[in-house]
């Protein structure tokens, strides 16, 4: 038994495997040789044979109708694909779970005239539930990407009632039958309030909250007890939501360069939420991932997904806290405690985004709401914990710079009796500033504008542009425009448009001012407060924070020789090893 060396065509076999999908009807051709010779080679499938495409397609819709189960289809190249049209119809209006897996040279050939290439990117709406193309696999992302395609094709047969699926398979036309074995690729199962619930893995186990909206008490609660009951833990940022006992805002820990990931790391992360701004913390991804959403959708953020729960979050925390009771904290004091070795002195980082957060965070007015731009101000306030009272989000959905005025102020016109802060950019701030204007902004809104005069992402010392330094800021960073960090443009404008305005270019200005800012109290007329910074000491405040603990590595070796001198240090490291 040899399958073709084909990675893609292997990946189809494999899942169609653990499906336990085995009926397939093959029509000849050339480019699904390397596919249908290797499942001929595997005695597990059961083939039949059919000349006529659009006959085939029916062949299917009375297999799979008898059966009750998923049939494959094969076809090549040229018109072979549209003919499978008519029974693909049938198959979509009766719910037939039927795989049509079309193959293809490679889809870079389409429209330019090559012989029995024919454009698949798009089929009728009432053929196919869902198309895929596969990649020919090259590389590591290319075999994630048709691992994905394929998981989600063929668990879509079934899903919502089942139906027609699509695969447009591209073909190297390998003359290579020299796999004995299949490999071991990854496996998603989507499981539904029908099916068996998989067994919590033993070890250690932590849930992943990207951005969602505020949860109901509930939803908290039933959290907490889950997380209690198998000794859990959150991983959470300023979009997550919660705020229950489990929470913890891990970013500055994860953000270390020393940073060893297997401290914490989890055996199994239970992802909720959509997505995140916390970039560092996605590495606590762990051995495996279990995603759990009603939208049921296989989304792999940490490349390591193996179950969907298409249910309820409560619903699935329900299932795996059902007639249990525990009061579990080991796993939330290890993540705490390695969150307070890490002590941040403000004193230490330069007049930046990071260092406004590190003075601010913990003073936001109770009860209030904050918003932060994308992606410097959600990054840096990240670091640092708000009072648990305060609620925040950020536009990571389409994670651009456009709305986060807009959003912020959509936001305060619902209870006028609440503070709305908004942090954000220059630029994000002179994108979406015409809101400024609208005739409903009132009273209750604050907005820190930290005005750098560029794109500072682009001069942060781990982004791919700082190589070109000063070169980086014309047409990359985008720097010089909106008045090139004007002192009065800003301050004519808000205050013509009826604001409060307050301002700070150094770190004593700023003392002055941030009480006012702060402020519990809702004054007669919004408040916007400038603090110009300058994009060196924003990059040098987040190279200092993400170096922290070398930092107190170092300073704890230096006060040891101060003690007993290197010569002890050496023999002490002797005794140590």
């Amino acid at each position: 038994m040899y399958y073709s060396d084909e990675k893609n065509v292997q990946i189809i076999i494999k899942i169609l495997k653990i499906h336990g999908i085995r009926r397939v009807i093959a029509s000849p051709g050339s480019t699904n040789i390397t596919l249908v010779k290797s499942l001929q080679n595997d005695p597990y499938f059961e083939l039949y044979s059919s000349v006529d495409e659009r006959s085939a397609a029916y062949l299917a819709c009375g297999l799979s109708n008898e059966s009750g189960e998923p049939v494959v289809l094969s076809c090549t190249g040229a018109t072979s694909s549209q003919n499978y049209f008519p029974g693909l119809v049938e198959a979509y209006y009766r719910k037939l779970p039927i795989l049509a897996i079309t193959s293809t040279q490679p889809v870079m050939k389409v429209g330019h005239h090559i012989a029995q290439v024919t454009d698949r990117s798009i089929f009728p709406n009432d053929t196919v539930k869902l198309t895929v193309t596969l990649p020919i696999i090259k590389d590591e992302d290319d075999l994630w990407d048709c691992e994905m395609k394929v998981n989600k094709a063929i668990s879509e047969l079934k899903r919502h009632g089942g139906g027609p699926v699509h695969i447009n398979l591209q073909t190297t036309y390998s003359r290579s039958f020299e796999t004995k074995e299949l490999p071991d690729f990854r496996i998603i199962q989507r499981i539904t309030v029908l099916n068996k619930f998989p067994e919590l893995p033993k070890g250690k186990i932590a849930v992943f909250v990207g951005a969602h909206s505020k949860m109901t008490t509930y939803q908290s609660e039933i959290l907490d007890q889950f997380c209690a009951i198998n000794n859990s833990v959150v991983f959470c940022d300023h979009t997550s939501g919660y705020k229950g006992k489990y929470r913890v805002l891990f970013a500055l820990v994860a953000a270390q360069n020393l940073f060893n990931v297997s401290d914490n790391q989890p055996d199994l992360l239970i992802h909720i939420g959509e997505i995140t701004g916390d970039y560092f913390s996605i590495k606590m991804a762990g051995k495996q991932v279990w995603r759990v959403s009603e939208d049921g959708e296989i989304r792999d953020t940490f490349r390591k997904l193996t179950y969907v729960f298409e249910m309820p979050e409560e619903q699935f925390f329900e299932y795996y806290s059902k007639g249990k009771q525990g009061n579990a904290i080991g796993y939330l004091e290890e993540c705490k405690k390695q969150l307070n070795k890490i002590s941040i002195k403000t004193s230490d980082l330069p007049l930046s985004n990071i260092w406004l957060a590190s003075k601010m965070s913990s003073l936001i007015p109770e009860g209030s709401t904050i918003h932060f731009g994308i992606l410097n101000s959600l990054r840096s306030w990240n670091f640092f914990e708000l009072p648990d009272s305060v609620e925040s989000a950020s536009n990571v959905g389409g994670f651009g710079i456009d709305g986060g005025l807009s959003a912020l102020i959509g936001a305060s016109l619902f209870d006028k009796n609440k503070l709305y802060f908004g942090i954000i950019g220059d630029l994000a701030f002179f994108y979406d500033m015409n809101v400024l204007g609208n005739r409903h902004v009132g009273n209750n809104l604050r907005i820190l504008l930290v005005n750098n005069g560029k794109g500072t992402e682009f001069r942060q010392f781990n982004n791919m542009a700082a190589q070109h330094g000063e070169a980086a800021d014309s047409f990359i960073a985008a720097a010089g425009h909106f008045g090139n960090k004007s002192t009065s443009l800003v301050k004519h404008y808000v205050q013509d448009l009826g604001f409060d305005y307050l301002t700070a270019s150094n770190k004593e200005e700023f003392e002055n001012v941030y009480k006012q800012f702060l402020d519990s109290k809702i004054t007669d007329r919004p408040l916007l407060l400038e603090v110009f910074t300058n994009s060196d000491e924003e990059s040098d405040a987040l190279k200092v924070i993400m170096n922290y603990e070398k930092s107190m590595k170092v300073k704890a070796k230096e006060i040891t020789e101060s003690i007993i001198g290197k010569g002890g240090v050496k023999m002490l490291k002797k005794i140590l090893k």
